[in-house]
């Protein structure tokens, strides 16, 4: 009994603990649960994934990209909420502030002055051109000047001349002489004839002394210069006024410079000029503008600017390069905004600038159009749309629109705003998205990649960018690839030719060609990672110059544009080749003694920079092989 009695009391406590276990698991069972809802109305933010080269691809897990197939990265969230921001702001976080290096400069008002390069020759004084002629009508027995370019002086015997009208003068003056104390008129009259046939004092004199007819007789220089041409030779004949000799006298010459129609209104009479002759390094000559054309070339748009300079030493001899500037000041201008170019995107209907928002802690940008007053080199000049003050960006200024046109917000493309197809890569098939990101798109990597107006005139800075990789070092790719490069290598040769030939309009629709060219190249086939990060690079420089090329008419600033494309058009050929021989070409005169590149298939010199003015400047620099 008592054995029964023990089991009854321990199954009694193991319900008790159920019952009570049963109690307080219940208790934490709700609470558990209520925790639980509670956490489930806190959804954590789902993480996105973006390509640093396509903003508007954003996935929900890592991976390649799908235009490019470069791997994705993590898209950050903006922390621009703490400000009031705008809805038209393009907003940028400090990383992609610094990446795409872009630079700011605040509005001032300064004088409208400019630094004017021009190019001209040495010419001969126009005043101090002088004919030599006879006085006297015969034939040329002797000539003491026998080639051209020696120097003569007045007075100095030239030629001989046998001359039956200057034989019946003397006979005429000995008959005066003998009656000249009856008729001193007549005497008179007969010396004066021989004066007037520009025979001197002593010559005549020495006629009447000798008492004898001169068949004979020396003409004397009326000049004094070098001779420019010969005009005669031994035995001809010739006619009172006929022409002996062409005669320049240097000791005064001009230099005939040649300005742009949009230089022509800096330029004033005594402006200071001061150049160099190529021809004699080292050395600086200063004159004074006496003489502005008051007519532009219909051909080369060009009016020439005079300026003379005194050449005692006869140093300046005709048809010298020279090179030279002025620091000329517009009339009327002394308290305007100025702002340098690179702030300003101009489209040929409209100039964009982004001015930059003054938020403490945000860094953002607003589109603004502004009308431009007088180009001043280096600098425009602001007639409307911007205030002193106010701070603009001047470098990177082609990233800040990008971001507005994927953000669909107003840029240089699209004034009105909107979302816009921004199309893809060449090549390339967007699968149809033709919306625009609404991510920030200063997240893109844009660090090596250089916009117009940002590329070093450095050509050799341009080839150490993206990586190590060394340039002379060819990339192996598809024969596809290499052929689609090459056709649009064929282009880019039809749009230097136009430039050779000075053909603006030729240039255009070359650069067109070369965009249409370029849309054919596959990307696809460069698996390699560091050929398809310099194809990347290398084919948004060369689209965007072409597409500017395209779009506008004024020629210099064509050639800017096909300096940069040229640049990396060059940088593809090295890396890739083109299945022909190609020569690298350089002209150090070349944007304004800068110089510059191009390509070409042949090596005789053909400057597409310069054209017809000094078309044979340069040489080859590199040979690239097929």
């Amino acid at each position: 009994m008592k054995k029964y009695k023990k089991y009854i009391i321990a199954v009694g406590i193991l319900i008790l603990g159920m019952i009570l276990g049963n109690v307080f698991s219940g208790g934490d069972s709700e609470k558990t649960h209520t925790e639980g809802e509670h956490e489930y109305v806190q959804d954590p933010v789902t993480q996105l994934w973006t390509c640093s080269m396509h903003p508007q691809i954003k996935m929900e897990k890592p991976g390649n990209c799908p235009i490019c197939g470069m791997e994705l990265i993590p898209l950050e969230a903006s922390d621009s909420s703490s400000e009031n921001i705008a809805d038209d702001e393009i907003v940028m976080n400090e990383e992609s502030y610094q990446l795409a290096n872009i630079q700011t400069t605040v509005v001032e008002k300064s004088s409208a002055n400019k630094e004017i390069r021009l190019l001209g020759r040495v010419k001969p004084d126009e005043r101090r051109l002088y004919s030599q002629v006879s006085h006297i009508p015969g034939r040329i027995e002797r000539l003491y000047v026998n080639f051209t370019g020696e120097k003569v002086y007045a007075g100095q015997k030239i030629v001989r001349i046998y001359s039956p009208e200057l034989i019946s003068a003397q006979k005429e003056l000995f008959e005066a002489i003998k009656s000249k104390d009856v008729y001193p008129q007549l005497y008179t009259a007969s010396r004066n004839k021989l004066k007037l046939w520009k025979l001197s004092d002593k010559q005549i004199e020495a006629i009447e002394s000798s008492g004898k007819v001169q068949e004979q007789i020396d003409i004397l220089s009326d000049h004094s210069g070098y001779v420019m041409s010969r005009n005669v030779d031994t035995g001809d004949y010739i006619k009172a006024g006929g022409n002996l000799f062409d005669i320049a006298n240097l000791s005064t010459v001009w230099v005939m410079f040649e300005a742009y129609e949009a230089d022509i209104p800096w330029i004033h009479i005594n402006d200071k000029v001061s150049f160099t002759i190529q021809a004699i390094p080292g050395k600086n000559f200063e004159g004074k503008v006496t003489y502005v054309d008051p007519f532009v070339s219909s051909n080369t748009r060009v009016a020439k600017v005079r300026v003379e300079v005194k050449n005692p030493s006869n140093m300046l001899l005709p048809e010298m390069y020279a090179s030279g500037i002025i620091k000329a000041k517009m009339k009327g201008m002394d308290n305007t905004i100025v702002i340098p170019k690179s702030a300003v995107l101009w489209t040929g209907k409209r100039a964009v600038v982004y001015v930059k928002v003054p938020h403490e802690k945000t860094i953002s940008f607003l589109y603004r159009e502004v009308t431009l007053g007088q180009d001043m080199g280096q600098f425009y000049s602001i007639k409307e749309g911007l205030k002193e003050g106010e701070t603009v960006a001047t470098n990177g200024v082609f990233r800040i629109d990008a971001s507005a046109q994927l953000l669909g917000q107003k840029s240089m493309m699209n004034p009105e705003g909107g979302k816009v197809n921004l199309g893809g890569h060449a090549g390339m098939d967007m699968g149809g998205d033709t919306k625009a990101s609404s991510e920030d798109h200063s997240k893109m990597d844009m660090s090596d990649s250089k916009m117009e107006g940002e590329i070093s005139p450095d050509h050799s800075k341009m080839e150490k960018e993206t990586d190590h990789t060394d340039m002379n070092q060819r990339i192996t790719t598809t024969d596809g690839f290499k052929n689609q490069l090459e056709q649009v290598f064929n282009a880019y040769v039809k749009l230097k030719d136009a430039f050779v030939k000075g053909d603006n309009s030729t240039a255009s629709a070359s650069a067109k060609t070369l965009l249409s060219a370029m849309k054919n190249v596959d990307m696809k086939q460069l698996t390699d990672h560091n050929a398809h990060n310099h194809w990347m690079t290398i084919s948004k420089e060369i689209t965007e110059s072409a597409t500017s090329i395209s779009k506008i008419s004024d020629i210099e600033k064509q050639r800017s544009h096909f300096k940069h494309l040229s640049a990396h058009l060059s940088k593809g050929v090295k890396l890739f080749g083109v299945n022909q021989k190609v020569y690298e070409q350089f002209c150090p005169m070349a944007d304004n003694n800068k110089g510059a590149y191009w390509l070409s298939l042949n090596e005789p010199i053909k400057n597409p920079y310069l054209g017809a003015k000094m078309l044979t400047c340069g040489d080859t620099k590199t040979v690239i092989v097929k």
